[in-house]
């Protein structure tokens, strides 16, 4: 779509080694960008991920294992990089509960790796973008990131505060060839979500189209789940000199979620 007007570029996306992140990786690659992949794991199988990855699209990329609930840990993934012109942080985790009794460390967790990991890594990457005169910065927030659902407290206030901190970091980045911009997904077909369906068919005693229509994507307006792919386009879209006068704003691809 793009062609390879990303060739020379190096893009750090972390949580990576499946689902959205992957999908984002796939399509910058095919736009000719220099991959790091990323996840908390360290096996035989990430590293033969990215050597697959490598083959497909023909450009250079690495696995790089970083724990993104550590500070640290996200700030020395970006150093092992090397450069990092564009950034998508996309690391995640989510998990369910009423206030009352959402466990302390499951708060802790989700603030760390869905929110404070994107500030790590933004800022050990900024400088390596102003040094290169160039840089991207893409979010993954949510439908979540604008509105809310019960129960995801955590979540959505990780989500709520990437949003929140895009618009700094476009500011701070404005009068530079350096952007920063949000993307809420609605609910995307990713394996973890496909995996889900058969449970939530035994839960409501529903069939697989009974669960998706009217449980899963029952906020969704489109009636359709989004896509890895779209979610790389959309990414791919920021990166190009089209959206260079895009910066602190956010994209939703939800179907329409968020215009209820």
């Amino acid at each position: 779509m793009f062609q390879k007007f990303l060739g020379g570029r190096t893009a750090v996306v972390t949580g990576s080694n499946s689902g959205i992140g992957l999908g984002i990786a796939h399509e910058l690659a095919r736009a000719g960008a220099n991959i790091v992949l990323n996840s908390f794991t360290d096996a035989p199988e990430d590293h033969a991920l990215a050597e697959s990855l490598a083959a497909e699209h023909g450009v250079e990329v690495r696995y790089i294992q970083a724990d993104m609930s550590k500070g640290a840990e996200c700030r020395a993934l970006i150093e092992k990089a090397g450069a990092c012109d564009i950034l998508v942080n996309n690391a995640g985790i989510q998990h369910v509960a009423p206030i009352p009794d959402f466990p302390a460390e499951k708060w802790d967790a989700i603030i760390a790796i869905n929110l404070s990991s994107a500030f790590h890594t933004t800022a050990a990457a900024l400088p390596m973008m102003r040094k290169a005169g160039w840089g991207r910065v893409v979010n993954i927030a949510s439908a979540h990131g604008l509105t809310a659902s019960e129960y995801k407290s955590a979540y959505v206030a990780a989500k709520h505060g990437i949003v929140g901190l895009t618009k700094v970091t476009a500011l701070e980045t404005a009068k530079e060839p350096i952007t920063c911009n949000a993307i809420c997904p609605g609910y995307v077909l990713t394996p973890i979500v496909e995996k889900q369906i058969p449970d939530q068919m035994k839960t409501h005693g529903m069939s697989r189209e009974e669960v998706i229509a009217k449980v899963m994507l029952q906020r969704q307006p489109s009636g359709q789940f989004a896509t890895v792919e779209q979610m790389g386009g959309t990414a791919v879209f920021l990166c190009s000199p089209s959206a260079d006068q895009i910066t602190g704003t956010t994209i939703s691809v939800d179907g329409g979620w968020t215009a209820l």
